[in-house]
């Protein structure tokens, strides 16, 4: 029996994943003056342990003032570089492709850990020791009632920026990552810039679309010219703002052609996100309900593209794949609730192996085949892979 689409290698420049499973990057909001610690070792670890083909990490600043909360990730001092590469060099020689994305809140910027409201700063969080600091934007357009009103950036603010992410690509290429994605989605700096509605500006950064697409542009054309050649570059994207006025796909297909043009090999289509602190959520959610805009854009620029949201079951992402609607498929929190999702993904999709277990790490792989025989024997429900 031949291999299952979800379970076929996929080479993008010279990086070849063993499968099109991705864990997707997920805020843990416990990092210390943007440093990696065990938590986040664990956290990335048990994924690569679990068989996805690639890992990436949560959302990393390219600067202080672009992290989400005082818990955030960042690469902005040389400092950074060595605990993430232990990070980098674990999933690697784990089997996966060790993946990181970059990032710049903007004006969703100095808000709150999620588990202590989600939202705009309070007293409770300054007490605590969570100071907010000046936030900044393409305009001076808070997200909602009660956030803090963004600095609007200068384009001498812009440069400085441009370079902050340079500096930032050239430390994920020193800790060892292989794929590099930039954020341009749920809110954050560089979508704020593409959706008029946060973008209001009247200089050549702002106006038309092209001008609102041209700091973003400029931000990838850095980032490709600074990452190594021979490595991925993705961008993640709002695909629809999902609120009237915003970006529709038809905006993020002329980007995402832009983006190709300067060298992205990957669109990753989520969507939503601009208003408020929770992404998608003017989006009516179903199971894989952004996957449509993952197949228009691959189909529409001949462009891999990656499919994220709410994609839980094997068989869900197993027909993705067959019917030709993305080559990557993402997990999130269903990764949360089952790190070891691809390799039950595996058993249950069945595959050329005839040892069940062939592919867990030998450490849990020996003793489970061994047990196997014994399970087959008792009398009781069976597991789905368990056809005999």
């Amino acid at each position: 029996m031949s291999q299952p689409p979800l379970f076929q290698p996929i080479t993008i420049r010279t990086i070849t994943a063993k499968n099109r499973i991705v864990i997707s990057p997920m805020c843990q909001y416990s990092a210390t003056d943007g440093l990696v610690n065990d938590w986040h070792l664990v956290h990335l670890g048990k994924f690569a342990q679990g068989g996805a083909g690639i890992v990436m990490t949560e959302a990393v600043a390219v600067s202080p003032q672009g992290r989400i909360t005082h818990g955030d990730l960042g690469l902005w001092h040389d400092d950074q570089i060595g605990p993430l590469a232990r990070i980098a060099a674990f999933l690697r020689d784990n089997g996966a492709v060790p993946a990181i994305q970059l990032a710049h809140a903007g004006r969703k910027a100095s808000m709150q850990r999620p588990w202590f409201g989600n939202g705009a700063l309070s007293e409770a969080d300054i007490r605590r020791g969570d100071l907010p600091w000046p936030v900044v934007a393409p305009s001076p357009i808070a997200v909602d009632q009660g956030w803090l009103t963004p600095l609007e950036l200068s384009e001498d603010d812009l440069d400085t920026l441009t370079d902050q992410w340079r500096l930032a690509t050239l430390r994920a290429a020193d800790a060892g990552f292989e794929l590099l994605e930039v954020h341009c989605a749920h809110g954050y700096l560089l979508h704020s810039f593409l959706s008029p509605l946060s973008n209001q500006r009247d200089d050549q950064y702002g106006g038309s679309r092209d001008g609102r697409m041209r700091f973003p542009l400029e931000i990838i054309e850095t980032v490709r010219a600074a990452w190594p050649d021979t490595l991925p570059l993705s961008v993640r994207i709002s695909s629809v703002d999902g609120v009237e006025g915003g970006l529709n796909l038809s905006d993020s297909i002329a980007f995402a052609r832009e983006a190709k043009a300067r060298g992205v090999d990957i669109i990753d289509c989520s969507s939503g996100g601009l208003l408020g602190s929770a992404t998608s959520a003017q989006q009516p959610r179903g199971y894989g309900f952004q996957v449509p805009f993952a197949e228009t854009i691959r189909k529409e620029l001949d462009i891999l593209t990656m499919a994220v949201g709410l994609i839980v079951h094997p068989d869900q992402a197993e027909a993705i794949l067959e019917h030709g609607q993305a080559d990557l498929i993402a997990i999130g929190r269903e990764a949360l609730f089952d790190p070891n999702w691809p390799l039950h993904a595996q058993l249950e999709l069945g595959g050329d192996s005839d040892q069940l277990f062939a592919d867990w790490p030998q450490q849990y792989g020996w003793w489970l085949e061994r047990r196997e025989p014994a399970l087959r024997k008792l009398d009781g429900p069976k597991l789905p892979y368990r056809r005999n």
